[in-house]
């Protein structure tokens, strides 16, 4: 089981190398970005844990990478991690106000930086911001995006379940089943990005579910290529047999349905809310309705 995954934005290759090396060993999975914006690319896609940021980079430093990263809705929780050769007060400061977690210099003692790193992921998840098996923000995090929704127009709420997904666990096991959430996560990064903007928010809100927020004008469009991909995308999970029967056999000989999705649709277009309670309770109760809609 990984310890989580890291970014690692460093332009020198001989100490990114080192790092993704000694980290791999350490049980992360590293991902290594030499530039500023292939950085930010990454994150569109495939949430990190945590960043090791390098300040001086090719096409951008470090700051406004940071910048950008905390003032987009997706990536705003992610610990970051400052590396740098400079070891003055006032870059520091200037990191720490840019929203940096912790800051070490160069030369660096692998072994404190290794501490740093893991109190840093442990922290977030003991604080309830991030599920462990997707990276996506959870608990608090979530509700802090609802509260916002009270203050604001011109959104649509997506509360999205993995239908049978209890049923595939039994029958594939746990681990699948994480690799199941993953996908999943990854199928909304990628549908959002093509049909949502950048300060739309993914969440992982328990085990088999997740909540979208958008300011996307194609919502339709949005949910409809959510259950395409989903739907297409899910089968690879499946083993042959289960896949031709369209039906998952289930250890003790019985059968079961494949997986799919169900998903509850609001927007302030559509509902009047007063708290936060109301979204999320009408949102149930429509995604109740697309299960019935679907015979789940």
């Amino acid at each position: 089981m990984s310890n989580g995954r890291i970014l690692v934005v460093e332009d020198d290759f001989d100490i990114s190398n080192m790092l993704r090396i000694f980290f791999t060993g350490q049980g992360y999975q590293v991902e290594v970005a030499a530039r500023g914006d292939e950085a930010l690319e990454q994150c569109r896609h495939k949430l990190p844990d945590l960043i090791v940021l390098d300040i001086m980079l090719p096409d951008m430093n470090g700051y406004d990478v940071c910048t950008q990263l905390r003032t987009t809705t997706r990536t705003s929780h992610i610990p970051i991690i400052f590396l740098t050769q400079k070891d003055d007060r006032s870059d520091r400061i200037a990191g720490l106000e840019r929203g940096a977690d912790d800051y070490i210099t160069k030369p660096f003692d692998i072994e404190e930086l290794k501490l740093r790193v893991r109190n840093a992921i442990r922290y977030h998840l003991s604080k309830n911001q991030t599920n462990p098996v997707t990276g996506l923000p959870s608990g608090r995090l979530i509700e802090d995006q609802l509260r916002e929704l009270m203050r604001s127009d011109g959104w649509g709420l997506i509360q999205i379940g993995i239908d049978h997904f209890d049923k595939f666990t039994d029958a594939y096991g746990f681990v699948a089943g994480d690799e199941v959430l993953r996908y999943a996560t990854m199928m909304l990064n990628e549908v959002v990005d093509q049909y949502g903007t950048l300060d739309d928010f993914i969440g992982h809100a328990s085990n088999e579910s997740f909540v979208v927020v958008t300011r996307s004008e194609d919502l339709s469009d949005l949910v409809k290529e959510l259950r395409q991909r989903f739907d297409e995308g899910v089968q690879s999970h499946y083993n042959f047999m289960d896949r031709e029967q369209g039906q998952v056999t289930l250890p003790d000989g019985s059968t079961g349905p494949l997986m799919c999705l169900s998903m509850g649709v609001v927007s302030d277009k559509t509902h009047r809310f007063t708290d936060i309670r109301e979204i999320t309770e009408t949102a149930a109760e429509m995604r109740r309705h697309d299960q019935s809609q679907r015979g789940s």
